[in-house]
């Protein structure tokens, strides 16, 4: 019936609200200080806050985009986004995660107007943000990341990677991020390319290190296993 997804809608925040403590925003109904700002995907796969166990209601300020992008464009200008923009200069967040998924549909695109030669029709709001990603992928060809020979699902997981990769290092350089602003890049993979483990976020980046040697040397050694790079 027309009214069926609404009903699912209605029913879900019914449950919601039956199943939340008295307590539940104790502390944060007039205020917020979140540590971390994430810059998620809009992919419907990719669940920000249940997959770091951040459910609880201040702990995550959070953007989610098409292909997790933590910068826009002003005035022709490459800036930090909105969302990181307000987190690191209202809310005081320490760190900042810029997470890519494998199998990202926003770098597909971008993908395929490179190698396809424009080869996508979109509304013109996804075009915008998809052309952000075209130098990534230009520059990652150039870098020898991909090539013609190399199977497109893998070359898209290469790039989701170095996408954020970037994204940290444009972070960490960047005048509008405060110097002590911890800066991470993670890809959440749910297509094994980094390893068996179903929803597991892997660190490819730290603080502009993205060297996987380098980016171990953050990590508590139980989580070793997370920092991997399939580039």
């Amino acid at each position: 019936m027309a009214y069926s997804v609404l009903e699912s809608l209605m029913a879900g925040n019914e449950y919601y609200v039956e199943h939340l403590g008295a307590d539940h925003f104790e502390g944060v109904r007039d205020v917020q200080k979140p540590q971390v700002v994430s810059i998620g995907c809009s992919d419907s796969r990719v669940p920000v806050e249940t997959l770091w166990n951040a459910e609880k209601p201040g702990k995550l300020f959070k953007s989610v985009n098409v292909g997790n992008q933590a910068w826009t464009t002003v005035g022709g200008r490459l800036v930090v986004n909105d969302a990181v923009g307000y987190a690191v200069s209202e809310l005081g967040v320490s760190d900042i995660v810029v997470l890519g998924h494998t199998g990202c549909g926003g770098v597909m695109a971008a993908y395929k107007s490179v190698v396809e030669d424009g080869a996508n029709d979109l509304p013109a709001a996804v075009e915008d943000a998809v052309s952000r990603l075209v130098p990534l992928v230009e520059e990652a060809r150039e870098l020898g990341i991909f090539d013609e020979d190399t199977p497109a699902g893998d070359a898209v997981n290469r790039l989701v990677e170095y996408a954020v990769v970037r994204q940290v290092e444009f972070l960490t350089e960047s005048d509008e991020v405060p110097e002590a602003t911890d800066c991470w890049g993670f890809v959440y993979d749910f297509q094994h390319a980094y390893g068996d483990d179903d929803g597991a976020a892997y660190l490819v980046a730290a603080n502009g290190d993205s060297d996987p040697d380098l980016v171990a040397e953050w990590v508590p050694d139980e989580f070793a296993g997370r920092v991997k790079s399939i580039r």
